[in-house]
């Protein structure tokens, strides 16, 4: 599970042509401009709030205004899906399921909280990006850790169409530096490359569009310091970056709802406009009107709100005006379809359905989570495929440790998800399951379980088993 390599050749060091060829094709491809949306709107910074206010001018086309109102609402119902698909996943904490105990015990020593908090920053960027990226590595002390990378900065160069195994990868980062020139602190950004290899990490500066070597060029990916203070630098077998996908072709969850974001976000800007604009929610009708041509009248209407009126050949001037109501109603009844429209098209729920209200059963609260639930389906099989990849450095970390070869022993990955249940509904059907199936399995199907290899070994030595026999009431 380790190559033991201190002089990368050559060969490795790979055409730099191709490198820079691949960053600027990524920085100007239509995948990372929806990654960037996906963060962007998450964060809130939508489309609205760069709109401008316009009226038709004079020629007939449009034209900024800025004396009247122009709010720009922003209603992020993008960032609450994100939110809550990934802590319907990620937000209890996963177990292990394993035959060899010490090993388990291992698993949740290396994967502990800290790992568990990374992991759901993972979960986020695979929603806002399609993809999250881990990246195994050994700290100073000798300890197994992992690192988030951000996906905006990673170029996986895979080996195959199914984007299953890396030949290998590029990062590109920016990072500050501060020197100091003729008595003065000066402060620019850096564009830092790092290409991940089976051979090690090459790193370079990327400036003026040209690929500069920097110290220490080359490394390998962890040092191993034996008794004397001698050090040899290794090698994975494997490049030890893990990619986590929210769905099998890294769609970002934003390719599906931008467009309903941006309508909800809309609706709601224009209303409030109408609201802080009242004099104006009219149709004008001119009598004997001397001014200028109607395409000037209105658009200093729309600026000024005045229009001046005198008597023409005999005829006396006059303005009147049909009072336009706005109906709230209209925008209720579109702002709740836009609503509806995000979540069904995330595949989210709304936890004011009617099936939420009152005492609901079993069946309804099934039926309302069954969208989060089937898209939930799939982000979990990407992500215990991800685990597979995972589990595999962990193995040879045990190795590594003198745990010995464990690889044949089978761990699987339980997600416990977050989902609204009837505690009593389930507490009951624990209790009728009761010598059908083992006693395991119903200690962890209870709702107020959360580690059920701990209250198994409470139930036995408190000596008060489950009665076996079954509930036939």
């Amino acid at each position: 599970m380790f190559n033991n390599l201190i002089d990368p050749g050559l060969e490795a060091v790979g055409d730099e042509d191709f490198i820079l060829g691949e960053i600027n094709r990524f920085k100007a491809s239509r995948r990372r401009r929806s990654m960037l949306d996906g963060v962007r709107y998450f964060c809130g910074q939508h489309d609205i709030l760069s709109r401008q206010r316009t009226v038709i001018g004079e020629r007939g086309e449009p034209e900024p205004v800025y004396n009247l109102p122009n709010n720009r609402v922003v209603d992020n119902q993008y960032a609450k899906m994100v939110v809550q698909k990934n802590n319907y996943l990620l937000g209890k904490p996963f177990s292990f399921r394993c035959g060899n105990a010490e090993v388990s015990d291992a698993l949740d020593r290396v994967m502990d909280k800290g790992f568990r908090r990374t992991l759901k920053a993972v979960g986020e960027d695979s929603l806002n990006c399609g993809v999250g990226w881990l990246f195994v590595y050994y700290d100073d002390e000798g300890r197994l850790c992992f690192k988030r990378l951000n996906p905006l900065e990673v170029i996986p160069e895979w080996a195959d169409e199914e984007h299953t195994e890396l030949d290998c990868a590029i990062r590109v980062y920016e990072v500050s530096e501060i020197t100091k020139r003729f008595g003065r602190i000066e402060e620019r950004t850096v564009e830092k490359v790092e290409v991940y290899s089976k051979k090690g990490i090459f790193y370079y500066e990327l400036d003026g569009g040209r690929l500069k070597p920097e110290v220490p060029f080359f490394r390998n990916y962890f040092t191993v310091t034996v008794e004397g203070g001698e050090r040899s630098e290794w090698n994975w077998e494997r490049i030890p970056l893990i990619p986590f996908r929210s769905n099998s072709r890294e769609i970002p969850l934003i390719e599906r709802v931008k467009t309903l974001q941006d309508g909800l976000n809309s609706i709601e800007s224009n209303f409030q406009n109408i609201m802080e604009e009242d004099v104006r929610n009219s149709i004008l009708v001119l009598v004997n009107y001397d001014g200028e041509d109607l395409a000037g009248f209105r658009k200093n209407l729309a600026e000024y709100g005045v229009v001046p009126v005198r008597t023409v050949d005999g005829g006396a001037g006059d303005l009147k005006s049909l009072k336009l109501e706005v109906n709230s109603e209209n925008y209720r009844v579109i702002l709740e379809l836009f609503k509806r429209g995000i979540v069904e098209n995330a595949m989210g729920y709304d936890a004011r359905d009617d099936r939420a209200s009152g005492n609901p059963n079993e069946l309804n609260i099934r039926s309302m989570y069954s969208d989060i639930d089937l898209d939930a389906n799939s982000m979990e099989t990407e992500f215990q495929a991800a685990f597979e990849r995972l589990l595999w450095f962990v193995r040879a970390h045990f190795s590594n440790i003198g745990m010995g070869d464990i690889s044949r022993e089978k761990v699987d990955i339980i997600f416990d998800r977050d989902i609204m249940m009837n505690e009593g509904e389930v507490i009951d059907n624990c209790r009728k399951s009761v010598g059908l199936i083992s006693e395991e399995t119903i200690v962890a199907m209870h709702p107020w379980i959360s580690d059920p290899a701990e209250e198994l070994k409470r139930i036995k030595n408190s000596g008060k088993a489950p009665e076996n026999k079954v509930n036939t009431e």
